[in-house]
């Protein structure tokens, strides 16, 4: 373990920038407990550890600030894997800046952002998919959303790559001690036997690869994209979606030029709604025409689309199709209270009436039943990665992928060795076992200050 002890003390607000009934001031580092000695005239030191402790802290003046619950954390049982001091005061912005403030004083270093959790990642207290599982727990807006980081906090992915980068590191091994011991007469783990392990491996790799969308999905939320031509009610089910009235509503043709992006929890996922220009065929109006581009370019890229129809109009020629095979699309006809065209009879479609509300309850049990399809698996687990993992598991994967064919061609077990460690690398990379600065950097930037 590194020497911390020469490092900064640092302290930080760990609530929210707002009014409210409780703030938390947080000081973690070698000098934690001597600082908040200094603000509460000696109580910090002698306080219980994890047990509350009603202090007062002054100013350099002796004016009173606040009066807090004080709880220590003795290192390396804290968050941080240091000495920690909590004040939990009042929690009026001007009080917290002031107790902040006071730390700063008393020979506190201001956090940066994330620089807690950096703290308990560097001291072993988590590991990296951890760190980055706070930081999803906190962002999360959906109950699926907070699973997943709950099951990263938990370590459960770090545990899944850090077995097959533990199988990897056993193959190296064998094979290696085969090429620098040949006269120990050590059996080589190849062929057949290696290959299966290999064959695992890979399996793991790509299993985890797979859940990229879906973790992408519970992280920024499922694109839909709600399509059609004009005057089928786009804006009037947007609106009925949200619950307001939030785009505006014309018989007028092409009063949407641009789209309009909302969100809603769905079934415990949420749904980046976007309600777009309408298509038609011809128009003269460029504005119009450049909306028409960007509603194409947003339905070819959405994981979801709506594709909506006037019910009392004849039924088209042909009907929309996904864009990609990850997108799923469902036919929707409006204006059912108008009645419905004798073409559309045999179609499988959700019938609503955006004007009364009705069939919106099977449109959200038909997005609900989508969405779950889409987004998760039997439900049991949703570790899933994020850009940063996908990156390091291709990059295993390819090598593994070089590996295999080497090694059933027979080539020079050297080579074989190479890609394996280049595979076990990257593998590392993921829980930090293999870190640089710039990947830490890039991280905990992402965090808030405080945490």
């Amino acid at each position: 373990m590194p020497d911390f002890s020469h490092r900064p003390t640092i302290a930080a607000i760990a609530t929210a920038a707002a009014p409210a009934a409780v703030g938390l001031l947080r000081i973690s580092g070698p000098q934690a407990f001597a600082i908040a000695d200094t603000m509460t005239g000696g109580k910090a030191s002698t306080a219980s550890e994890r047990c509350a402790r009603l202090c007062r802290v002054h100013d350099g003046n002796g004016q009173l600030l606040d009066e807090t619950l004080l709880t220590v954390f003795r290192g390396p049982r804290s968050y941080t894997g240091e000495d920690v001091c909590e004040f939990a005061g009042h929690g009026g912005m001007l009080v917290m800046r002031s107790l902040l403030s006071r730390a700063l004083a008393c020979g506190a270093t201001l956090a940066g952002p994330g620089e807690f959790t950096q703290q308990a990642f560097l001291h072993g207290k988590l590991d990296l998919t951890q760190a980055e599982g706070v930081m999803d727990l906190i962002s999360a807006q959906t109950h699926y959303a907070l699973r997943a980081a709950h099951e990263q906090r938990e370590g459960k992915l770090g545990q899944r790559t850090e077995h097959a980068r533990d199988e990897l590191l056993e193959c190296i091994a064998h094979i290696e001690a085969y090429i620098d011991f040949p006269e120990e007469d050590i059996s080589p783990d190849v062929g057949a036997a290696l290959e299966k392990r290999l064959l695992t491996i890979q399996k793991t790799l790509r299993d985890l690869l797979a859940t990229a969308d879906r973790g992408r999905i519970l992280r920024e939320g499922v694109r839909t994209v709600i399509f059609g031509a004009p005057n089928t009610g786009k804006s009037s089910l947007l609106n009925r979606l949200l619950g307001y009235e939030r785009a505006i509503v014309s018989q007028i043709a092409g009063t949407t030029r641009d789209s309009i992006e909302e969100t809603i929890n769905c079934g415990g996922i949420l749904l980046r709604l976007t309600d777009t220009a309408g298509m038609r065929d011809h128009t003269s109006d460029v504005i119009e025409q450049e909306g028409m581009r960007r509603s194409q370019q947003l339905r070819d890229q959405a994981d979801l689309v709506l594709a909506l129809f006037d019910a009392s109009q004849e039924k088209p020629a042909t009907l929309p199709q996904p864009a990609h095979p990850h997108q799923h699309l469902l036919i929707l006809l409006n204006k059912i209270d108008c009645g419905e065209h004798s073409s559309w009879r045999d179609t499988d479609a959700i019938r609503l009436s955006c004007l009364l509300g009705s069939g919106l309850e099977a449109l959200e049990s038909a997005l609900t039943r989508t969405i779950m399809q889409q987004s998760l698996d039997d439900g049991h687990s949703l570790v899933s990665i994020n850009a940063r993992h996908q990156d390091c598991l291709r990059r295993a994967l390819h090598s593994l992928d070089t590996a295999l064919p080497q090694l059933r061609s027979g080539e020079d077990l050297t080579l074989i060795s190479i890609e394996l460690r280049e595979a076990m690398d990257a593998l590392g990379e993921i829980a930090g076992k293999i870190d640089s600065d710039d990947i830490l950097g890039v991280i905990f930037s992402r965090f808030c200050i405080g945490k």
